[in-house]
């Protein structure tokens, strides 16, 4: 088997490419993973190199009417689904397989009795978790508490200097600084609200639930959740983030696109908005080549069941399909 935690004949993961070959007993001392720097500089390469092929995808799909002219007259156009690709948000991904695979390699050397090989990939899975923990922090604003104290001590002693520059009628200093301080104090107040949103995110869909995208009509599957838009500027401005009607301070979800409906999408970024669930239960196709890496399989809704490390890494319960008869709401999420 080729590709990401694919099994060699000792049940080691690999990930396929020669950068992460699969571990045996002739090169098991010198494979060494790559350091995040590599994985950063690789990032689409060591995928790409040696891709993951869909399962029972047709080579003559053609979907792209799908995304001509949006859903809503012209309340599309200009925008098309390509609008909502996110590369941050399908390295995102890559990176969580990478550590499933860095795990599953630890656990081939304890049961081959590698010990001082299982050391060594404990060491950089520690090394890729930390700053994967540095780059979560920035994300959802975690550090918030520490740099809005920071802030904080800013503002008082720029108000102090204020008060002199008053004081000694020198108003035009005085001005500068009450600006900024006032540039500070929203500064620390988006970082409080930024924290706080992830706080008391409520979200409307849940991971492994099919949804359909309003405007586009393709298929996905959520596989991820920010309770607010985290990508840049330059990412808000193509996708129209501005346009919503929330905005971007809304639940965005990373979402996998089938592949029937486009090949080349993959991964979307989208907001909570533009998005909506089928009524009734739906058990149709649904093919991407990172489904069996997230998901145990399909429920009987028709939606999928999320590996325990992807129910961990966003901190959302266990969920079970309701019995038939049963709603949802006395399920619950």
């Amino acid at each position: 088997m080729q590709g990401l935690l694919a099994s060699n004949s000792n049940g080691c993961g690999c990930f396929g490419p020669t950068d992460l070959r699969p571990i045996d007993g002739h090169n098991l001392t010198r494979t060494k993973a790559p350091s995040w720097v590599d994985l950063r500089r690789q990032r689409w390469g060591w995928v790409n190199s040696n891709p993951i092929r869909p399962r029972r995808v047709s080579p003559t799909v053609h979907a792209t009417w799908l995304f001509k002219g949006g859903g809503g007259g012209g309340e599309g156009r200009g925008i098309d689904a390509g609008s909502e690709r996110s590369e941050s948000a399908n390295e995102d991904i890559l990176i969580f397989f990478f550590q499933l695979d860095l795990q599953t390699r630890i656990q081939c050397s304890l049961n081959m009795e590698q010990y001082e090989v299982a050391q060594q990939l404990r060491n950089k899975l520690a090394e890729i978790e930390t700053e994967i923990v540095k780059q979560r922090d920035m994300k959802r604003g975690s550090s918030s508490k520490s740099e809005a104290q920071d802030k904080g001590i800013s503002i008082l002693r720029l108000r102090a200097d204020m008060q002199k520059a008053i004081e000694s009628e020198n108003y035009v200093l005085a001005a500068e600084l009450r600006d900024e301080i006032t540039k500070l104090e929203a500064e620390s107040l988006a970082v409080f609200a930024k924290a706080l949103a992830y706080q008391k995110a409520e979200y409307a869909f849940r991971l492994g639930q099919k949804v359909m995208h309003k405007k586009f009509g393709y298929t996905a599957v959520v596989c991820g959740m920010d309770p607010v838009c985290c990508e840049s500027s330059s990412w808000r401005k193509i996708a129209g983030v501005e346009k919503l009607s929330n905005g971007p301070s809304q639940p965005f979800y990373q979402v996998l696109v089938d592949v029937h409906a486009d090949p080349t999408l993959l991964v979307a970024y989208v907001p909570e908005e533009n998005l909506v669930v089928s009524d009734q239960p739906n058990a149709d196709a649904f093919d991407h080549p990172y489904l069996s890496f997230l998901f145990y399989g399909m429920d009987t809704a028709g939606d999928f069941i999320p590996i325990k490390q992807l129910r961990e890494k966003y901190n959302r319960p266990r969920y079970e399909a309701p019995a038939e008869g049963e709603s949802e709401g006395e399920n619950g999420i």
